[in-house]
């Protein structure tokens, strides 16, 4: 059987946080969620509840210093959903989303 090509263009950092993601632009009204992992491209995190292929997604995390070799960085992201899958291990949904926007924001 042939190898899996990798799709993936930039590097994942594994990223276990919790983080609150609202379903549009806005994130006003947000639900919780744990992220798995994050690229300069991308992010894949679990939700409790069901979202449609191709939903907008925004969402705002804090990325360590582990990963930004300085000090810890917020970064505001507006996202669009790419695949979903039903995570069979917690029941909760399995989401991959694609970064269209992002900016710094200062810590509060």
């Amino acid at each position: 059987m042939p190898e899996a090509q990798e799709k993936r263009a930039a590097r994942r950092f594994a990223l276990r946080i919790p983080v609150a993601v609202a379903r549009g632009e806005s994130l006003e009204q947000s639900e919780p969620a744990q992220l798995r992992d994050v690229s300069a491209r991308g992010i894949s995190l679990y939700l409790d509840s069901v979202i449609e292929n191709g939903a907008p997604l925004s969402f705002t995390l804090t990325l360590p210093p582990e990963i930004t070799l300085t000090e810890s960085i917020r970064v505001r992201c507006k996202a669009k959903i790419v695949r979903v899958e039903t995570s069979g291990d917690n029941g909760k949904m399995a989401v991959a989303a694609v970064i269209e926007e992002y900016e710094f924001v200062p810590e509060s």
